[in-house]
């Protein structure tokens, strides 16, 4: 899976788009004013780069926009951009710290065996 690279900004766009398929623009621009105080031309800006880095497919008429990458390959490019820079690149110390710091359930844990039972097949 290709790993894919975002800004907390345009992951905030990306939300939108990936629940409103073929949103436009203009309806960004009104959510990004609304909820993140953006100005027209940051969202705008935020569109392009995200089109030029080709996350973000731009259909005219009306600059409606189509997500080109899926949240899993989002959520697989930011976990792994995660712990390259706080575990060194170990999964196993990411896992560690992950397990110490949060309150799991039995049934969590049991399910995060399951799972990586499963990976280990």
């Amino acid at each position: 899976m290709k790993q894919i690279k975002i800004s907390d900004a345009e992951l905030v766009l990306m939300e939108y788009i990936w629940k409103e398929e073929g949103i436009r623009a203009s309806q960004l621009v009104q959510m990004g004013k609304e909820q993140m105080g953006w100005s027209r031309n940051t969202t705008y800006t935020l569109l392009t780069r995200m089109v030029e880095k080709g996350i973000l497919r731009r259909q005219d008429p009306g600059f409606r926009c189509t997500a080109l990458v899926s949240k899993e390959q989002v959520r697989a490019g930011q976990t792994r951009t995660l712990i390259d820079k706080l575990y060194e690149g170990s999964r196993q110390m990411f896992l560690a710290s992950f397990l110490k710091s949060e309150k799991i359930t039995p049934e969590e844990l049991e399910e995060i065996r399951r799972m990586i039972e499963e990976e280990g097949k």
